[in-house]
C-alpha cells in the first residue's frame, strides 16, 4: 500500500509518503532515494544478514531502520517479512530543523538499525492508521504527526544531510579496497561497494578516482591485471582458469586488458 500526505501548502508535511510492503525470502533490495527512509518492521521474526556489516540479525515486531536519503541499504532475508516505510523528503526534515535552530547547512538522519523507540514506533504505526481512516483528526492532527516524527528523529539521530566535504576518510577507502581484494573473482557492482563504503554510489565515483587517482572500474581491472599475473607466473594453473581466479569473463577478456595494461599477452607471460 502506498499513500501521500498531500497539501497545497509547501510545510507540512507535503511530500511524506507512507509505503506498506511485503519483503519475499531471499535478496531485499533498498535503492537510493531522494527521501529519508523510516522503516518499521511488522513480522514476528525475521533472520536477517545485513550486506554492508555482514552480521546476522534477528529482526523483531517494532524493530526501526534508518536510511538516510540518497543511500542504499539492503539485506539477506531468511523468510519474507513485512514492513512500513514512512519516507521523509529532505526539505521536509530541513524545515523542521529550521524551525528548531538546528546548527548546520543541511539536517539529515543517521543510519540505524533496530532501533526499539516506543515513541517512534508509535507515531509511524499513529500517520499509518489516520491516513487509513481517512484523516478523521483533520489535517492539523496529520500535520503534527509529521513534524513529532521529523523532531524526534532530528533530536535522536540526526547528521549532516551530505557525507563531509574533505571526501571519503582512510577507513571508508580502505574498507572498499579491501573487499575488492577479496572478491576480485566476483561480480561486482557499483552499488554494492557503495554500501560497503556506506556512501551514495555517484559520490563513491567521484571520492575514490580523487583519492586513488583512478575510477573504481579502473581500479578493479588493475588489480585484476595483478592478480592474473602473479599466477600466470606461478604455472599453477591454465590460462583459461586464471582468467576466471582473477575476475575476467573468458581468456580473451583477461589478455586484452593486459596488453593494453601490462603490454604483454599471457603467452609472454
Amino acid at each position: 500500500m502506498r499513500c501521500m500526505l498531500n497539501s497545497p501548502d509547501p510545510w507540512p508535511p507535503a511530500g511524506i509518503q507512507i509505503v506498506r510492503r511485503f519483503n519475499p525470502a531471499g535478496r531485499v533490495d533498498l535503492p537510493e532515494i531522494d527521501d529519508h527512509r523510516v522503516s518499521l518492521h511488522l513480522s514476528e521474526r525475521t533472520l536477517t544478514t545485513c550486506w554492508e556489516s555482514g552480521l546476522r540479525f534477528m529482526r523483531r515486531r517494532g524493530h526501526i531502520d534508518l536510511t538516510p536519503a540518497h543511500s542504499i541499504g539492503g539485506f539477506d532475508a531468511d523468510e519474507g517479512s513485512a514492513s512500513l516505510d514512512v519516507r521523509l523528503p529532505g526539505g521536509f526534515l530541513q524545515r523542521v530543523a529550521d524551525e528548531m535552530h538546528v546548527r548546520g547547512a543541511c539536517a539529515g538522519v543517521e543510519t540505524r538499525h533496530l532501533i526499539e523507540e516506543e515513541h517512534l514506533t508509535h507515531l509511524v504505526l499513529a500517520m499509518e492508521a489516520e491516513h487509513g481512516a481517512g484523516s478523521p483528526g483533520g489535517r492539523l492532527y496529520m500535520d503534527s504527526l509529521g513534524v513529532a516524527l521529523a523532531v524526534q528523529l532530528l533530536a535522536r539521530h540526526a547528521k549532516p544531510l551530505h557525507p563531509p566535504r574533505e571526501g571519503l576518510s582512510a577507513v571508508q577507502v580502505q574498507r572498499v579496497v579491501d573487499f575488492i581484494e577479496a572478491n576480485l573473482d566476483a561480480s561486482l557492482s557499483l552499488g554494492q561497494l557503495a554500501g560497503v563504503a556506506g556512501v551514495s554510489r555517484s559520490y563513491l565515483q567521484r571520492e575514490f578516482k580523487a583519492r586513488k587517482g583512478a575510477s573504481i572500474h579502473q581500479y578493479v581491472v588493475s588489480r585484476r591485471v595483478e592478480k592474473a599475473r602473479v599466477l600466470l607466473l606461478n604455472r599453477s594453473l591454465p590460462a583459461s582458469e586464471v582468467a576466471l581466479a582473477a575476475g575476467f569473463s573468458h581468456q580473451s577478456h583477461m589478455a586484452r586488458w593486459m596488453r593494453r595494461l601490462l603490454g604483454v599477452t599471457p603467452g609472454d607471460l
